[in-house]
């Protein structure tokens, strides 16, 4: 009974031996690619070992990776905004195992959050009564070119060139229409007279009266 529990604990330990044996090493190298998009490099990608104490690696801006890994490791590739992709490295590979990984985006829709700068709604509604609502591209137009406006800028806006010259041109032809006519001369209308006589009796009276 003794030699036979002996052969039973022999065996267990052999098994567990066994399947405590590592696996041989091997050189595991790849570049990480968009799925979505032939030949965009996926960059700074988390790799994990699930099966040595979850040791993770990260590949380089070019999603270029190389470490040392065992055969039958499972690896798990998580990059966010990608969905992540878990392979196992086949046995037998020669101390070498090259592959290509693909990660797929991972589009997550939120639910639609909105944010309102009233507490309550009869806030809400004294402000929206209360709102001053601006006049369209049409009503805007029509203001500016209305006459009061139109005034307003013709007031204290300077004259541009065009206007310049036209005047200029009036003065010239005037001149050459009235080049060979006799002048008249103010001081000897009386009409002239007249009313200058009464600006001033008009003037005279404006400040008596003060």
């Amino acid at each position: 009974m003794k030699y036979l529990i002996g052969i039973l604990f022999l065996m267990i330990t052999t098994a567990g031996f066994a399947q405590q044996k590592e696996q041989p090493l091997v050189q595991f190298s790849g570049i990480t690619y968009n799925a979505d998009s032939v030949g965009t490099i996926v960059p700074y990608v988390s790799i994990t070992n699930l099966s040595q104490s979850k040791a993770v690696n990260t590949s380089n801006y070019k999603g270029y990776f190389s470490f040392v890994a065992h055969e039958q490791d499972s690896i798990r590739f998580s990059s966010v905004g990608f969905a992540p992709v878990t392979i196992v490295i086949p046995a037998n590979v020669n101390k070498s195992y090259t592959v290509k990984i693909t990660l797929k985006p991972q589009i997550i829709n939120l639910p639609v959050f909105h944010i309102f700068p009233w507490a309550t709604t009869d806030e809400f509604k004294k402000d929206f009564l209360a709102m001053k609502v601006a006049d369209d591209d049409l009503e805007v137009a029509r203001k500016n070119v209305s006459r009061t406006s139109l005034l307003a800028m013709q007031n204290t806006l300077a004259r541009d060139a065009r206007e310049i010259q036209s005047a200029n041109g009036q003065a010239m032809h005037m001149r050459m229409v009235n080049q060979n006519s006799v002048q008249p001369n103010p001081l000897l209308n009386p009409l002239a007279w007249g009313s200058l006589i009464r600006q001033i009796s008009a003037g005279d009276k404006a400040r008596g009266t003060d």
